[in-house]
This record gives C-alpha cells, structure tokens and sequence, in this order.
C-alpha cells in the first residue's frame, strides 16, 4: 500500500462540531459512500480491528469487540463514522496489504491503500466531502519496551497457584476505561477466567496487593473497587490520568485503590486460538516518561 486517501468535511462548522453540526448528515452520508467505494474495489469483505480503545461503554451493535475481531464491512463503516464523529469506539481497521483505515481529526478519515485501487477512484467527487490522496504509507507502530510473557498453560498454573493468596487479575481487552475487567481469583475460578480472557489482551496479576487509599496514588493511573472484593468478577472504575482527590473517589462509593503500575510486575499477553501471539502491549509498570517517543 503506497496511497493514502484522506476524507474532511468540506464545511468549517462540520469540522468544529462533528455530529453537532446541521451539515453533518450530508459528510456523514457521502463519507459512507466513499468508504464502500473503496472497500469494495479494495476487494475486502471483512476487516480486522486493532489499537482498539473503549472510553465508554459499548454499545449494542458493538458488543464483542476485541482487538482481532474481523468484522464485515457494514460495520466497519459503522465503526469509521462513529470515530469521525468522535463518538468511537476509536480503532484501526486493516487488511493486510488491501487496506488499513485510521481516524484523523476534525472528523477526517485516513485510508491506506493500493495504486490500482486509486486509480480507479481518481475520479470520485462528494459535495460535502474533501477527497485528498497523496503518497503515502502507514505508519509503523512501535511499543516500547513490549510484555513479551504469554498467557500459556503454565501462567495460568502459576496463577491457580498464587490464588491460594489474596489474588486480582486484570484483563486489559482495549485501551481506554472501559477496556479492561477485574476478578478476583479463586482456585475454583481460575479455569473460567483463562477460558473467558480475550485473544490478544494483556492480563496483569497482583497477589496480596495494597488497596487501601493513599494520596500518592492519585498523581497516576489507578483502578478503585467497591469493598468487599468477593471471588469473581469486580466492580471497579478506571482513573486514566489519576484524580484530584481522595474524596472525588470516595464519594463515588469506591473505597479501595490500585496503582495501574503495580499490574506490571506480572502481565502475559492472551495468544490467539491457534497458540500465535500477535499483539504488543506496553508493560503497564513502565513510566511514559521513559519512552523515546515522548
């Protein structure tokens, strides 16, 4: 793939309001026909989503998405306007080698695709839509310093193991503060949990970790619980970028914490069904700070 596609709003108000904006029916209907034109000339009737990130909870049509998910493309045109319209969930869609979707900003859509399939698209016009193609490929994506443990059989013996101990586990399916799932685990649910974690998502065990709220831990990520933390699966809430105070957490009835970090002293990543692992996630016990790339 060496051209890129790049799709805007043509009106300034659809730009600054997205969704919001009167005119945004009109992008929204001409973006879904320029995305079908070129997924039905890339020949791809199916799409996989990576990079996924869940800032709110699903919705219906969206339920069961994971990184790895193939999904048709109705609804991956479904999935593009929602990002463009900056509901998301947020992704990337790809087939590899045919084409690979990204959301911009100001309700843009990149697509990624081949020479042959823009020529036969040099020619398309929206009256609400900018068409821009260049040359270009994607990105590389590159994750600093990568967990390079997988959830195999013998992880989970260790972890039936350490559930003889006040054990938690996090399964991080999406980026995001939806993304993710806690249990505690119990040798009786050990199995279940292996059996339930998603392909491709980073899952993170702490045995006998400290929850009491501190206002240290405020200053990162953390993850705050209702108590009593009971076998099975937990209510929790994400707190991406830390919070002000201890009484903004207690008040919303959470009265135990977890730095998010603590989660990268034993993570593996879920293999997909055939034993492959095929995802790269950051360990979660890694400072941002020290990245190359910030």
């Amino acid at each position: 793939m060496s051209k890129e596609l790049i799709i805007s709003p043509r009106s300034a108000r659809v730009r600054e309001a997205l969704a919001d904006a009167g005119a945004w029916s009109l992008y929204a209907a001409e973006l879904r026909q320029v995305l079908g034109a070129v997924i039905e000339k890339s020949g791809v009737d199916f799409l996989e989503v990576g990079e996924l990130m869940v800032s709110e909870p699903l919705p219906g049509r969206h339920l069961g998405l994971y990184n790895g998910t193939e999904v048709p493309f109705p609804q991956a045109i479904d999935l593009v306007e929602g990002m463009a319209a900056g509901r998301g969930p947020y992704c990337q869609l790809s087939t590899p080698g045919r084409l690979q979707i990204e959301s911009g900003w100001d309700g843009a859509v990149h697509l990624y695709t081949t020479r042959a399939v823009a020529a036969d698209l040099a020619g398309l016009h929206c009256q609400g839509v900018v068409l821009e193609w260049r040359d270009a490929a994607p990105e590389p994506t590159a994750t600093w310093k990568p967990v390079g443990a997988v959830a195999d059989e013998s992880f989970w013996a260790s972890v039936a193991k350490a559930s003889e101990r006040f054990t938690l586990l996090c399964e991080r399916w999406a980026y995001g503060a939806y993304g993710c799932r806690w249990s505690r685990v119990t040798r009786e649910n050990v199995e279940e949990l292996a059996r339930l974690v998603r392909p491709r998502s980073l899952v993170g065990v702490a045995t006998d970790p400290e929850l009491q709220p501190r206002p240290e831990l405020l200053e990162d990520d953390f993850t705050a619980f209702v108590a009593p933390l009971l076998p099975g699966e937990l209510v929790h809430r994400s707190y991406p970028g830390g919070a002000d105070t201890l009484f903004e957490v207690k008040g919303e009835g959470f009265s135990l914490m977890l730095a998010d970090r603590v989660m990268g002293d034993w993570c593996a990543v879920v293999p997909d069904l055939d034993g492959m692992n095929r995802a790269q996630w950051e360990n979660p016990g890694e400072p941002y700070s020290d990245s190359p790339h910030t």
